[in-house]
C-alpha cells in the first residue's frame, strides 16, 4: 500500500526524474529515516506539497520560504468557490457554462495568474494547439501565411507553436515528433522538404496540412496550394503584353526544389506558358541558395550578352538582389532588363524598389489551411486538396 503512495508522489526529486519502483521506494524511506525526515519534493500539477515527516503520515504543508507555490486548477476552484469541473469547462470553453460562473472563474483566474497545462489537457483530450513548422524564417512572405493561420484559429481558440526545419530533414523530422510527443491537435508544414510517404506515416499520428506541396497523390493528409503553374504563366503573359520577346528564369538549383515544390511548378508554368506563346525557350537560369559566390554569379548573369531582357525570379528574394545588382551596375530597369518578382512581399512596394511580383495571397493560403486542419481535427478522414489563384501585382520593374 505504502508502494502505491510513492507511485503517485515522487516523480522527480532534486530535479531529477526517477521510475517509481520499489527499489526507488525503500531508498527513499531509509534516507529520511538517516535524515529525521524527508525533503519537499513536488509531483504534478494538479497536487500539493508533500512531506514524509519522521513519525508521521503523509501531510500537506505550504513550500519553503522564498518558494511561490503552484497555482493548480484545484486553487483555482476552491478560489472561485467552484467544482474542478466546472474550471475545466471554462478554461476549455466548454458549451452550457453560465455567464456567472464564466466570470467568477476568470476572476479567479486573473487573480492568481493561473496558466492551464496544455500536457495535462492533451491526456484527457484535445490541447488546442497546433505546431506550425516552416521551411524557413528569412521569407518576408511567410508572417503573412502565419497572419491567416492565427486568424482562425485564435477565434477557435487554438494557440500556434512555431518550428523552423531549414529544409533539413533530420530536423524537420524531429521538430514533427517533438509536436506529436507534446500532444498537439494538429500540424500545419509550409513547403516542407520530406517525401510524400514520411509525411504520410506522421498523418497517421496527427493531422497535418501542407502548403506549397504539389502532390496531387497524397491520401492521408491535406495540401493547400497557390496555382504556382498559373503564377508563372501570368508572368509570361504580362512580359509578352508589354512587348518583351526574350523572356528568361532566374531559379534555384536542385536540392532545393524537389518535384512536389513551388519551385518546380512554377518552373513547369513559365516552360508551357513560354511555348503556347510561341516564343523561344531558354534555359531556365539556376543558382544554389548556399552558393558563397551567388551575387558574382548574378553579376556574370547580368552582364551576359546573351541574357534575356525581362526575367521572371523564383521568389522575390532573389528577384529584389538582382534588381540591387542591376543597379548598381548601371544596368536601368525596366529599359534595360524587366523584372518580375514571386510573392509580393511587403518590401516589393517600397518606392525606391516598386517590383512587380505574382501576388499568392499568403494570408488566404492560410486561412485556408487552419480551416481544412480544423475540419481534419474535427473528424474529417477524406482528403482535401485547395488550389488558390494568383494574381500579378504591376510596377515599374515591368514598365508599368
Amino acid at each position: 500500500m505504502l508502494a502505491c503512495k510513492f507511485m503517485a508522489i515522487l516523480p522527480r526529486y532534486n530535479g531529477q526524474r526517477y521510475l517509481c519502483n520499489v527499489a526507488h521506494i525503500t531508498f527513499y524511506i531509509l534516507r529520511g529515516i538517516a535524515i529525521g525526515k524527508f525533503e519537499m519534493i513536488w509531483h504534478g500539477e494538479d497536487d500539493d506539497f508533500i512531506q514524509w515527516d519522521k513519525g508521521a503520515s503523509l501531510t500537506v504543508r505550504k513550500p519553503p520560504e522564498g518558494k511561490h507555490e503552484r497555482v493548480t486548477i484545484r486553487t483555482v476552484a476552491a478560489h472561485a468557490g467552484v467544482s474542478v469541473t466546472a474550471v475545466s469547462k471554462v478554461t476549455r470553453n466548454a458549451y452550457g457554462v453560465s455567464d456567472a460562473l464564466r466570470r467568477k472563474v476568470e476572476e479567479s483566474i486573473a487573480c492568481l495568474g493561473y496558466r492551464p497545462s496544455r500536457a495535462a489537457q492533451g491526456l484527457r483530450g484535445k490541447t488546442h494547439t497546433i505546431g506550425v513548422l516552416l521551411i524557413d524564417i528569412r521569407n518576408p512572405f511567410l508572417p503573412d501565411v502565419i497572419g491567416g493561420i492565427n486568424a482562425i484559429m485564435a477565434p477557435a481558440d487554438y494557440r500556434a507553436m512555431i518550428g523552423v526545419g531549414e529544409s533539413r530533414s533530420q530536423l524537420e523530422t524531429s521538430l514533427i515528433e517533438s509536436m506529436i510527443d507534446y500532444k498537439m491537435d494538429g500540424l500545419v508544414m509550409v513547403a516542407p522538404s520530406l517525401p510524400a510517404d514520411i509525411i504520410s506515416e506522421y498523418a497517421r499520428q496527427i493531422p497535418i496540412v501542407a502548403i506549397g506541396y504539389h502532390d496531387s497523390s497524397v491520401k492521408t493528409f491535406d495540401t493547400v496550394n497557390c496555382n504556382d503553374q498559373k503564377g508563372a504563366a501570368l508572368a509570361v503573359e504580362a512580359f509578352e503584353a508589354h512587348g518583351y520577346r526574350d523572356i528568361g528564369m532566374l531559379s534555384l538549383a536542385a536540392g532545393h526544389a524537389h518535384k512536389v515544390s513551388v519551385i518546380r511548378q512554377r518552373e513547369m508554368g513559365f516552360k508551357k506558358a513560354i511555348r503556347l506563346a510561341g516564343l523561344d525557350e531558354r534555359a531556365i537560369f539556376k543558382i544554389a541558395l548556399e552558393a558563397p559566390d551567388r551575387e558574382k554569379i548574378m553579376r556574370d548573369y547580368i552582364n551576359d550578352p546573351s541574357r534575356p531582357r525581362a526575367v521572371l525570379c523564383w521568389s522575390d528574394l532573389d528577384a529584389i538582389k538582382l534588381y540591387d545588382i542591376a543597379t548598381d551596375m548601371g544596368v536601368k530597369v525596366p529599359d534595360e532588363l524587366a523584372i518580375i518578382g514571386y510573392d509580393n512581399s511587403p518590401t516589393t512596394s517600397l518606392r525606391r524598389i516598386d517590383l512587380a511580383s505574382i501576388d499568392q495571397g499568403g494570408a488566404r493560403l492560410g486561412e485556408l489551411a487552419a480551416q481544412t486542419l480544423l475540419t481534419r481535427i474535427s473528424g474529417r478522414k477524406e482528403t482535401v486538396k485547395l488550389l488558390n489563384d494568383p494574381t500579378l501585382v504591376s510596377r515599374s520593374s515591368l514598365g508599368v
